[in-house]
């Protein structure tokens, strides 16, 4: 079985900003390709579970997650880091609009994302981990099964790498 680090992107992978979706908006959290990197040499799988309700609000459309998303995953590759998926929900029960309003259950709170993931990759998720920086992140790894969660604050990963 694999183990994986699961990386909540905003507010983990770069700086939390009102929906991000453009590259030039997109700043990386200093200390990220270090931790994921840290991971991967140690056997983890790289993926990344994000809400992305700006879709479904109607702020940006699928397709610029994927622009932005692709070119997120190049600059790890660049770095020598794999991401080896990338999960997202479009989906908000309250504020999604037309297809995207909808209870999701890979929304966090809920597993689904990393549950899928499990299933894929075949991930021992008592062996894993789970950065995020929202209380519904760690919420969905407790619900998955994952062994260590995290939850950082201001975006401290140089503290975080070296408590690991």
């Amino acid at each position: 079985m694999n183990k994986a680090l699961f990386l909540d992107r905003d507010g983990v992978i770069n700086i939390e900003k009102n929906y991000v979706y453009k590259i030039e908006d997109f700043e990386f959290i200093e200390g990220i390709f270090e931790l994921a990197k840290s991971f991967q040499d140690k056997g983890y799988l790289i993926i990344v579970v994000t809400n992305q309700a700006g879709i479904g609000r109607g702020y940006y459309t699928e397709e610029d997650f994927r622009i932005l998303n692709d070119w997120m995953i190049d600059q790890f590759q660049q770095k020598g880091i794999t991401i080896t998926e990338v999960y997202y929900c479009p989906f908000h029960p309250i504020h999604g609009i037309q297809k995207y309003k909808k209870d999701s259950f890979d929304r966090k709170p809920k597993p689904g994302m990393i549950l899928k993931a499990k299933d894929k990759y075949n991930i021992n998720l008592a062996q894993s981990i789970l950065i995020g920086d929202k209380d519904s992140d760690i919420q969905a790894a407790e619900a998955a099964g994952v062994a260590r969660n995290i939850k950082i604050i201001n975006h401290n990963l140089n503290k975080l790498l070296k408590d690991l």
